[in-house]
């Protein structure tokens, strides 16, 4: 299935949200990216690999990609390599590491200078609230490794730097959200050293790991499906996705944050209103049960042209029913360009304060016995809005 036609179907949109603005600031990003040097983070994953796509179009002189799934770094070469009329610079190589490693930087030095990093390395989601471990992973990930990142970059400054941010940044109430926003903090910190900006976007749909894909497993396994009743979210494809980063990467200015303009009552959309659109197309009905256990008791109705799907309120830790951009605190133009928002912000905290915030943190994750709630209540700490939403439950506890 095209899924990129299928949401831009499903949403009503006759292109990408971003075609005009791509088309009105061509020039520039031609300029930026034509006969560059690219190093893409994490460019495996759905967007980064979106990101790569839409960064091929104005003709890079050189990519490198680095990912620790080496076999979505197989499957994205394969892909790249197999579409007609794909534009790929001779110079084009893949390294599955983590960005980290002591291999990472030697490689960064020997590719480098770049003209353009972007990072999608990261962990994007709420399911990481299971238990303390994955708690850890989550900040080392998103905050441990994302300042050496930028401390690597102090050394060798691109043109462009991008770390990728999310729609759960704006208010959050989970750890994964509120490391992102404490994130985006640190990077606009670096911003008086190198050139930074970023992007909040809506939930990707059919993204590695995301709950429309999801559905996708389940149908081609013959699994029933399951479905909050109640969470609402913004949708972008994946093509739309990489647009945006691409644009934040390139055309935004030092320390901007991008968003596409989205409507709060118009197109916030609940994911149990797609399954049906989506099974409809593959030519089944839904059943609803109220029960995993008897929507798998259940599944014999897909011969019959019928699918069980488990339908439940939602009630796991973390969990926000709606999602939004930006906040009411921050500053925000929604008239420079069609289709996208952007809000210009100064650093909470300096360079210098972030190094005494991430000793406290270094402190915490030596810690054997360090809990959820020391985590919570650091964060808290320096993202006041953090108002964490703890269910004592988790989403691996659900189908």
């Amino acid at each position: 299935m095209d899924v990129n036609k299928f949401v831009l179907d499903y949403l009503k949109r006759e292109e990408s949200l971003f075609s005009k603005d791509l088309v009105n600031n061509g020039s520039q990003l031609n300029d930026s990216i034509q006969g560059k040097s690219l190093m893409v983070i994490g460019g495996a994953g759905t967007i980064g690999s979106s990101f790569i796509k839409a960064a091929m179009r104005f003709m890079p002189a050189k990519l490198v990609v680095v990912d620790m799934n080496e076999n979505g770094l197989t499957e994205l070469v394969r892909d790249l390599r197999s579409i007609d009329g794909q534009y790929i610079p001779e110079d084009f190589v893949t390294y599955p590491l983590s960005f980290d490693s002591p291999a990472f930087r030697k490689l960064f030095i020997a590719h480098g200078p770049f003209d353009i990093v972007a990072n999608f390395a990261a962990h994007k989601h709420v399911r990481s609230e299971k238990d303390i471990y994955s708690i850890e992973a989550l900040i080392e990930n998103n905050l441990v490794k994302a300042k050496g990142l930028l401390d690597l970059l102090v050394e060798y400054p691109p043109q462009h730097f991008f770390c990728v941010s999310t729609d759960k940044a704006a208010n959050p109430v989970n750890i994964m959200g509120a490391s992102k926003k404490m994130m985006e903090e640190l990077i606009l910190s670096y911003g008086d050293k190198i050139k930074v900006s970023t992007a909040r976007f809506a939930n990707v749909a059919f993204s590695n790991g995301s709950l429309l894909e999801g559905f996708l497993k389940r149908m081609e396994k013959e699994q029933p499906l399951s479905c909050p009743s109640d969470v609402k979210r913004f949708f972008v494809s994946p093509q739309e996705s990489g647009e945006i980063c691409l644009m934040a990467c390139v055309l935004g200015k030092n320390r901007e944050i991008f968003f596409p303009k989205l409507d709060m009552e118009k197109d916030l959309i609940k994911f149990a209103d797609i399954y049906p659109v989506l099974l409809n197309k593959f030519g089944y009905k839904p059943v609803i049960f109220d029960s995993d256990f008897e929507a798998r008791r259940n599944i014999s109705l897909i011969k019959e042209g019928k699918y069980p799907v488990y339908i439940f309120e939602t009630n796991t830790s973390g969990e926000k029913l709606f999602e939004e951009f930006y906040t009411e605190e921050e500053d925000f133009d929604l008239e420079k360009y069609n289709a996208l928002g952007v809000i210009s912000k100064s650093p909470t905290y300096k360079t210098e304060q972030f190094d005494v915030i991430f000793k406290e943190l270094y402190n915490l994750l030596e810690n054997p016995k360090l809990e959820k709630s020391q985590i919570v209540d650091w964060l808290k700490k320096y993202i006041p809005e953090f108002q964490h939403i703890e269910t004592g439950l988790g989403l691996d506890k659900k189908m």
